[in-house]
């Protein structure tokens, strides 16, 4: 173990984790800045807690232009009851709180991505401290873990609740069972193209249960892509024993992300036509976009070709694309 990772963390919680009943608090994180010499980045969140059973984490905010993790989180925080609950339930709506305030992906104070600074540190930047107060406090806590997530400013994504394929396949078999309670339109056996610094690894690598979503993108939310996110925390917790109740069952489509032949980038930038909408079906060749050169009228257009056979399942959102961008992501349907 590292020197500093036997330090203690110098986050602070207002609550109680181990206490019965509801408590709304904070995760405070002592910063000084030019504005606030003794001044402290104060994280929001809820503890409810009645008996024994299992502990849900729940977060969202992870990026900070992501916005329906936050409104389902929330809004379950100020009505989710003690009584209505067996075991414990953690509401964090906001994980990297700066950033969700500045309604940017990474945060504004040290431009850390909260979902690439696993297992964090104590001693490092604000990022990486609220990281590891997450790694060494709150996910030893819990049983299951749902981390929301959207496309943010850049993508655009079809609403889907997804967990990873595993080594251990109890421990898949039992997220997957929790993709399907949630009841997302969609439902993905996902693949990462970079699962370093995640903090679905960390969750995953202590054995937890771990589901996440995407549920949208352009950096807002809408009516539609809100309720999934609100219902959708309700399943979960109602599979998984901790809410009361039945489970609002809808209606989910599978997909599987099987190789890196789901994903096409952008070897320039310029001004992007989508040849597809989000649902289509594509066929492997198929024309998928055109990035328009914009320094000059007259030059031919890049054309971005599907690699495999799938359903449009992500695109690139902003009208100009950089050179390294995702264009498109596509999935397999399960049949």
């Amino acid at each position: 173990m590292s020197e500093h990772a036997l330090r203690p963390s110098p986050i602070s919680p207002t609550v109680d984790f181990s206490a019965e009943g509801v408590q709304h608090g904070f995760l405070r994180l002592p910063y000084s800045r030019d504005d606030s010499a003794w001044g402290s980045v104060m994280i929001p969140l809820t503890v409810v807690k009645n008996g024994e059973g299992p502990t849900a984490l729940l977060t969202g905010g992870n990026h900070g232009d992501e916005y329906e993790g936050p409104i389902a989180l929330f809004d379950l925080a100020r009505t989710l009851k003690a009584q209505d609950v067996t075991g414990r339930v953690i509401i964090v709506p906001a994980m990297n709180y700066p950033a969700f305030l500045a309604g940017t992906r990474t945060s504004p104070i040290d431009r850390g991505n909260m979902n690439r600074s696993f297992p964090g540190a104590p001693d490092g930047s604000v990022t990486q401290k609220i990281a590891d107060y997450f790694q060494r406090t709150l996910l030893p806590l819990a049983d299951i873990v749902l981390d929301y997530h959207s496309g943010g400013r850049t993508l655009d994504f079809l609403p889907f609740c997804a967990a990873h394929v595993l080594p251990d396949k109890a421990q898949e078999a039992k997220a997957f069972e929790l993709v399907r309670a949630f009841g997302a339109p969609w439902s993905m056996k996902m693949l990462e193209i970079d699962a370093v610094g995640m903090y679905d690894t960390a969750a995953e690598d202590m054995g937890k249960i771990f589901i996440t979503t995407e549920l949208g993108g352009g950096g807002t939310a809408t009516a539609k892509s809100a309720a999934i996110a609100r219902r959708g925390v309700a399943n979960v917790l109602k599979a998984a024993g901790i809410l009361k109740g039945a489970l609002e069952t809808a209606q989910t489509i599978w997909l599987d992300m099987p190789d890196g032949n789901c994903f096409s980038f952008a070897e320039d930038g310029g001004l992007i036509e989508p040849v597809f909408d989000l649902g289509d079906d594509v066929k492997s060749g198929d024309l998928v976009a055109r990035i328009y050169p914009i320094g000059r009228t007259g030059a031919q257009p890049l054309e971005v070709k599907a690699k495999m056979d799938g359903i449009l399942t992500a695109r690139h959102f902003p009208g100009l694309v950089k050179s390294g961008d995702c264009v498109s992501v596509l999935a397999a349907v399960v049949v």
